[in-house]
């Protein structure tokens, strides 16, 4: 799952990138509203993770924006305002959920999966697709009842796929929701790790859309 982070002091911004990668997530990290503004106009995220005391534009008017030109992002309010008007403005103004600075790095997590839950219309945790399922949080894959092992990055991959079961995704879009910007990425990575899972989990279980990308398998 790829993260926005909007954050600008420099010692929270770094430890909760750090923090958060150690969780698996591709984070990436900016200072000020207006980065944040670009950085969402340009990359696909799964969720945003927004400081309210942002410079250049504060991150209610960064929530606002992204709001008014329908855009549905998940967003979690991470801030230090505790007051009762700056939570109520935070949640009005579109904020999925609202954090209190300091807060432990687990609690943040199961926020993040929460609200990702939410926004996919999901009341469980796992995913599941034929005789697939995945745990996100537990970082657990079975297959017929059965546990497989598989890398994080592959992990990663078919959570992507699962969350939208019958989409076609390219491979432009999967390294774009695996990697963060500081990532190299190589030109058949993707295939790699595809090739890796069809091994351990079947040949049907992603299928190629030649010319187009990769879809969950319908009998996966």
């Amino acid at each position: 799952m790829r993260l926005l982070l909007a954050e600008d002091d420099p010692m929270i911004g770094n430890g909760l990138r750090q923090g958060l990668r150690k969780k698996r997530f591709a984070v990436d990290w900016v200072r000020d509203g207006n980065s944040a503004l670009l950085a969402l106009e340009t990359t696909s995220y799964a969720l945003l993770l927004l400081d309210l005391g942002l410079p250049e534009q504060d991150g209610l008017t960064v929530l606002r924006k992204l709001r008014l030109r329908g855009e549905t992002l998940p967003t979690i309010i991470i801030t230090a305002r505790d007051a009762l008007l700056d939570r109520v403005a935070g949640l009005d103004g579109g904020a999925d959920d609202y954090l209190i600075k300091p807060f432990a790095l687990e609690e943040l997590v199961a926020r993040i999966h929460a609200v990702s839950r939410r926004h996919t219309g999901r009341a469980q945790t796992e995913l599941c697709a034929g005789l697939l399922r995945l745990d996100p949080v537990r970082h657990l894959l079975w297959l017929r009842g059965e546990p497989v092992s598989v890398s994080a990055k592959e992990f990663a991959l078919l959570r992507v796929l699962m969350r939208e079961p019958g989409a076609v995704l390219s491979r432009e879009q999967l390294e774009d929701r695996l990697y963060s910007w500081d990532k190299e990425v190589g030109s058949n990575t993707v295939e790699v790790h595809i090739y890796n899972l069809r091994k351990k989990l079947g040949a049907k279980v992603i299928r190629t859309v030649r010319g187009v990308g990769y879809r969950i398998g319908e009998d996966a």
